[in-house]
């Protein structure tokens, strides 16, 4: 008997008296209490619904006015700079919006509407970056603007846009009070909307069980005899009605499955001994034993699926499904070489590595064994690859993944260990899991290996390659309880590895983790700092041969309530590769110039005034208006403000920089290049210096001021003078320094032999001091007379 013949004669009887017995049970229900039952439910639900619509509505409330009593938006408004409106403020009121929002990815818009309707701020928490404020939102504040209401909330329910409650309200733009009725014409609109999430699931749920829509009127519906219908006061002039057209219908299918429920039980009762007799014989056996070797199969016990003696469309089923496990079994053998293995190479890729790895580390921390996991980064390939071609790049990856994992296999097996796991990453990047007995010396044997390899130049069809290995080691579980902190603790631990040279491994370590630790710290202190609170600024001074004072250098010191003291050769890298120093920057510029007249009464009219800012604002042009804005503000004169820019950097200026370094030249500022000699330069880049002053550094100071390294230094301040530049000598801290600088010429010094940097308090007492006491009076220099070449200049 087929199986379909077996289905309609032993459960088609079962199927009819279910039926009948569902029939009946409706035909004695009585439809009215039905009806009623089901009014009383969904007014239940409306009334649900009108309190999550209300809380949105509170909610909205409560956020605007949290905003307007905290200081973003009071600054935002305040504050005169557009370009510190819209960068810093704007972020920081940003920040304030999310903060607010116990959900971050609710919709929540905030605007500031000005009084010609113009938007002054708009920001949505939404995908879309460059979100503006809609048509819908525009027309209420024109009505709103129009109207005598100092305040309003509305519902948005246009289906062709997003649902919002707006909550609207008046503010002086001065005094952020609610603006008297005559003053409306000048007050700001300031609007929060918020998507009613919870509201809106009510209402899709609501039309999704009636099959019908939920609108929205001014009055409640009218509600007709034997119809199903329901409404509720969301607000004084605000109904959600609900209307089920075939009222009847929906009543009778609610009431009909607690009815086929009771019948369901009753027909169980009556039919269940029959049933499991007769499906068990005929039809459960036979797929539950086809079940029990599938099942079999796929967790490995078995290899195939064998035949049965069942006949008809289980024994057709049978064979089907052995067939089709065959064939599956040889694809996925196929789709997973290919899809774990990197078609460059033929080792394991990431996907393959994250999968197998993941397991060994679940499985080292079960067993309380140890693994370790390399970070092979190749030094110098992109170089290769770039000169050479990418043909010998893919051949040098090729080569270079076979002879590691030669390496690697030839240890293992050798010290009798599991096989390691080895997989390319990314790009120039590999990965080698290896597990061991903890202190056994496997990992330093890989290492080892792997950077012998690159001893003599990576070899690749009989020519060598200036490549090596930067290799960084975390082990489990001692750096990391997981994979991905296990990759990331070894990516670190590998950029050790270049830091300190290059072509060596490195091992991840406690310091690496607190110097990360660090880092994230400073990051989320500068994010939020008070710059007038923990910033100050002293000065260093720059004297010429005389003694005489001709400029200071504006230093930058941190004195953070949580971190202490902040160099900046700490905080200023970080700030820089998060993209907020240019609010440090330009709070230096500030404060340096608003001390500059504090200067000149302490050391001259013309006494020059060196700032130092991030080589990242001289990407914009901005810093240049800025400096402009200041130089105005403070009454101050350009020729005495000199911008110090550092020498690595001034190598690599680029057309635009260079503009842009010239325009501030062609304003009347000064350029210096700070740091000269602590990098690599050449006799034509000094040529090509757009500067007016060099300052060398202190180690280069160093280097050049014994006897034998006069001459060098000599032709080195030649030349600066030759291209008409004037020479200050950093880190003179010793009168010996000080004499062989005179005797080359130099024209101003700086360093502690002079004074250390000092705040204005103390700057002033040490001019005092110093007033009558020129540091060249403590000078010798082998009793041979000081000479003094080259320009005059200040600074």
């Amino acid at each position: 008997m087929t199986l379909g013949r077996r289905a309609f004669f032993l459960i088609f009887p079962v199927v009819l008296a279910g039926y009948l017995l569902a029939a009946l049970s409706v035909y004695i229900a009585q439809g009215s209490s039905m009806l009623a039952l089901e009014r009383a439910r969904l007014s239940q639900r409306l009334d649900h619904a009108a309190a999550l619509f209300r809380n949105e509505v509170s909610q909205s409330r409560s956020f605007l006015y949290s905003l307007l009593e905290g200081n973003a938006v009071r600054l935002f408004v305040s504050e005169t700079d557009a370009n510190y409106r819209s960068n810093a403020l704007g972020l920081r009121l940003q920040q304030s919006i999310r903060s607010l929002s116990d959900d971050p990815k609710k919709f929540i818009a905030f605007a500031i509407i000005n009084p010609d309707l113009s938007p002054g701020y708009y920001f949505e928490n939404s995908d879309d970056p460059f979100a503006e404020l809609s048509a819908p939102q525009l027309q209420l504040a024109q009505r709103l603007i129009g109207g005598s209401q100092l305040r309003d909330w509305t519902f948005l329910h246009d289906e062709q846009a997003r649902p919002l409650i707006i909550y609207s309200e008046f503010i002086d733009p001065v005094t952020f009070a609610r603006p008297l009725p005559s003053a409306k014409s000048t007050a700001l609109l300031v609007q929060v909307a918020i998507e009613p999430t919870q509201f809106l699931d009510m209402q899709t749920t609501l039309q999704q069980e009636y099959g019908t829509t939920l609108t929205f009127n001014t009055t409640p519906a009218i509600q007709a005899e034997g119809e199903l219908a329901a409404s509720v006061r969301l607000a004084p002039s605000l109904f959600a009605t609900l209307s089920v057209e075939t009222a009847q219908d929906v009543g009778n299918m609610a009431r009909l499955k607690v009815l086929l429920g009771f019948g369901a039980v009753a027909m169980s009762l009556f039919s269940v001994g029959l049933m499991i007799l007769l499906i068990r014989r005929y039809i459960t056996n036979p797929i539950s034993a086809l079940d029990l070797q599938v099942t079999a199969v796929m967790s490995g016990e078995n290899e195939n699926i064998q035949d049965t003696a069942v006949a008809g469309e289980i024994g057709r089923l049978t064979g089907n499904i052995r067939q089709l496990h065959d064939q599956s079994r040889t694809a996925l053998h196929q789709v997973q070489h290919a899809s774990w293995t990197d078609t460059l190479t033929g080792i394991s890729n990431r996907a393959h590595f994250n999968l197998v790895a993941a397991g060994i580390v679940q499985s080292t921390q079960a067993t309380n064994t140890h693994c370790a996991l390399l970070f092979i980064d190749i030094d110098n390939f992109k170089f290769v690859n770039d000169k050479y071609g990418h043909e010998v790049g893919d051949e040098l990856l090729k080569t270079l993944a076979a002879r590691i994992g030669a390496a690697v296999r030839e240890i293992t097996w050798r010290r009798e260990i599991p096989d390691a796991i080895l997989a390319r990453l990314s790009g120039d990047e590999f990965a080698v899991l290896v597990q061991s007995k903890p202190g056994d010396g496997t990992t330093r044997e890989i290492c080892a290996a792997i950077i012998g390899l690159f001893s003599s130049g990576f070899e690749v069809r009989g020519k060598h390659y200036p490549v090596t290995a930067s290799i960084g080691v975390a082990i489990c579980p001692e750096d990391a309880n997981n994979l991905a902190e296990l990759i990331s603790n070894a990516d670190a631990a590998m950029y050790q590895a270049k830091t300190n040279g290059k072509n060596r491994s490195s091992r991840f370590s406690r310091a690496l983790q607190d110097k990360r630790d660090r880092v994230r710290q400073i990051q989320e202190e500068l994010r939020g700092i008070n710059a007038d609170e923990q910033f100050h600024l002293v000065y260093m001074p720059i004297v010429d041969a005389r003694g005489r004072v001709t400029g200071c250098e504006a230093l930058l010191r941190w004195l953070s309530p949580t971190l202490g003291n902040v160099t900046p050769d700490e905080f200023v890298p970080i700030a820089e590769s998060s993209g907020l120093f240019t609010k440090i920057d330009w709070w230096v510029i500030n404060r340096a110039m608003s001390d500059h007249l504090r200067l000149k009464e302490l050391f001259g009219p013309e006494t020059v005034l060196a700032i130092n800012i991030s080589s990242a604002e001289l990407h914009s042009k901005s810093i240049s208006d800025y400096f402009c804005d200041c130089l105005d503000r403070h009454g101050l004169d350009a020729k005495y403000i000199e911008i110090e820019l550092t020498e690595t950097f001034a190598v690599k200026l680029g057309d635009q920089l260079h503009r842009n370094i010239q325009s501030m030249r062609d304003r009347g500022f000064r350029i210096s290049i700070d740091d000269f000699g602590a990098g690599y330069t050449s006799v034509q880049q000094i040529i090509e210096y757009t500067a007016d002053t060099i300052k060398l550094d202190r180690a280069l100071v160093q280097n050049l001021t014994g006897d034998q390294s006069l001459p060098a230094l000599k032709a080195v301040i030649a030349l600066c003078h030759a291209q008409n530049m004037a020479v200050v000598g950093e880190g003179v801290d010793t009168p010996r320094k000080m004499a062989m600088l005179t005797e080359a010429g130099c024209d101003h010094f700086q360093g502690y032999l002079i004074s250390k940097p000092l705040g204005l308090p103390d700057l002033s007492i040490w001019a005092l001091k110093n007033l009558a006491l020129p540091v060249t009076a403590h000078v010798e220099i082998d009793h041979q007379p000081l000479r003094r070449t080259g320009t005059a200049k200040l600074l």
